[in-house]
């Protein structure tokens, strides 16, 4: 392995490749969720939008990039998580408040585990929503009642609100933190950086859940 690629593996790499790959599905959820609201436009607009999407040539490739970017992120996330819990194998006999100046959190205290649970929730939406069943409308997939489908199930709605605050959380933190992992770091944007995260994770995940709720309750109309 030559010096370069094994730099990937020390703390400080694992941290950049983390945040590296944080970043670039954070960007990707700021352009899933402003797809998504298209929905409120209705079937044709909804479909209309996603058939754009369909029809770019390189979007397997892009698929198939983002999975890879997600494993990359998980599984270098476990590997550290792991690593420092070997590194203290014998747990605090006292948790003491860090202070009004920690960054730590409840969610940066809790990464592994949402992390964990969006891995759960991604195999359950891929399968209902890339692989569920396939709907025509005027010469395009009719992705808007297939949406519609999923979400008039109570159970689904539920677990896609539980989890989109799961998201939340997760965004919350990793959003900044991503940045500081790969050494934007600066006294004047710093604090800046960390709002605006925080203001994107909480709409994010604020986007998704109306849109379950709302699909919920307009789809017994749509699917008579």
């Amino acid at each position: 392995m030559s010096s370069r690629l094994r730099g990937f593996d020390s703390s400080v790499g694992e941290k950049i490749v983390i945040g590296a790959t944080g970043l670039a599905l954070f960007l990707y959820l700021i352009i899933h969720i402003t797809a998504n609201l298209t929905v409120f436009g209705g079937a044709a607009f909804f479909n209309g939008s996603a058939d754009l999407l369909e029809r770019i040539p390189i979007l397997p490739v892009i698929e198939i990039g983002l999975l890879l970017i997600f494993l990359i992120h998980i599984y270098k996330t476990v590997t550290m998580f792991i690593g420092n819990q070997r590194a203290r194998p014998v747990g605090y006999a006292k948790k003491k408040n860090a202070g009004r100046t920690s960054r730590k959190t409840f969610a940066s205290s809790t990464m592994i585990f949402t992390g964990l649970w969006l891995l759960l929730f991604l195999i359950v939406h891929v399968k209902a929503f890339r692989y569920g069943p396939q709907y025509e409308y005027e010469g395009m997939k009719d992705f808007y009642r297939l949406e519609m489908e999923n979400l008039s199930n109570p159970f689904m709605v539920a677990f896609y609100v539980l989890s989109m605050l799961v998201v939340g959380s997760h965004l919350w933190h990793g959003a900044s933190s991503s940045l500081q992992s790969l050494g934007v770091d600066h006294p004047q944007w710093t604090p800046r950086i960390l709002i605006a995260g925080k203001v994107l994770a909480v709409a994010i995940a604020g986007g998704f859940i109306v849109i379950a709720i709302w699909a919920y309750l307009v789809a017994t109309q749509v699917l008579l």
